[in-house]
């Protein structure tokens, strides 16, 4: 098989509307348009990005089961691009997911569920939504694949190093992340790119995060988005404002990081089995 050595990759940082799902979902439909005239293979949207995040009650509002058309219209206008969405699913009457739709080819090709809800600091998503309990893997294109987490997902290490295990191409990371939510001393501003740029580096993996910019209520997204390279070099980032940023990776970058430092090759999985057995 032969694989390509180039990926071009794009964050869309937008703001969302709360609760307004058809007017962010032309939004969507304009970056994805953007994206495409730019020739864009993978493309991220941030957190929630159809919905808005303090929903609250509106949850049940908002929800989304597969099969709703406004999926099967963002789905049509993806083409070959996959492109990942956030939003509320519906699983079941009262059951909702924070979820990503991942979609590509006409089809909605995957779903990922937010494993760690945050209910800490502003943050409040255990009471509203249900947690995740799977790992998601998609493949992009030959010797290209991609892993998905989304925003608290990555502030539980033990996640990543198991999503990043299967060794995807590129770690997705859509984010909601808003000035102060945590607390006055938290800076997500200054952590996230630290925590972004520690797996990028570790795992020789390329990330893609990709933040809201603007207000929402009393709150401000302050944006940030950015495609990091393999050894944790910054590609692209936006600036304070909504934007679609785009870089080019290398297959051949990611190789000499691996291989350089080689975290995937030395992770004995069986040890750390044994080592976590007597933790609860």
């Amino acid at each position: 098989m032969h694989y390509q050595n180039s990926l071009r990759v794009g964050a869309a940082q937008i703001n969302t509307t709360l609760g307004e799902v058809n007017d962010n979902l032309e939004r969507h439909l304009a970056l994805i348009a953007d994206a495409q005239h730019d020739d864009v293979e993978l493309l991220v949207f941030p957190e929630l990005s159809l919905t808005g995040y303090r929903l609250a009650n509106r949850v049940m509002q908002v929800a989304m089961p597969l099969e709703d058309p406004r999926l099967q219209t963002l789905a049509r206008a993806c083409g070959p691009m996959q492109v990942v969405v956030g939003f509320v699913e519906e699983a079941s009457p009262g059951e909702y997911y924070n979820a990503l739709a991942i979609f590509q080819h006409g089809q909605l090709i995957a779903v990922h569920r937010k494993l760690n809800l945050p209910t800490y600091g502003g943050l409040e998503e255990g009471k509203w939504f249900t947690h995740g309990s799977e790992l998601t893997h998609t493949d992009i294109c030959p010797g290209w694949s991609a892993t998905q987490l989304i925003c608290a997902d990555l502030w539980n290490p033990a996640l990543v190093h198991a999503a990043l295990l299967a060794r995807p191409t590129v770690l997705c990371a859509p984010i909601n992340s808003a000035s102060g939510i945590v607390s006055d001393d938290f800076s997500n501003e200054e952590n996230w790119a630290l925590n972004t740029r520690f797996y990028a580096m570790t795992y020789g993996t390329p990330v893609i995060m990709a933040n809201r910019f603007g207000p929402e209520g009393d709150s401000h997204f302050w944006g940030g988005s950015r495609i990091l390279g393999p050894g944790g070099e910054t590609l692209a980032q936006a600036n304070d404002e909504e934007a679609l940023i785009v870089a080019d990776l290398s297959r051949t970058a990611i190789a000499k990081a691996r291989f350089e430092l080689p975290t995937h090759r030395d992770a004995d999985t069986p040890l750390v089995r044994e080592l976590m057995a007597g933790y609860r």
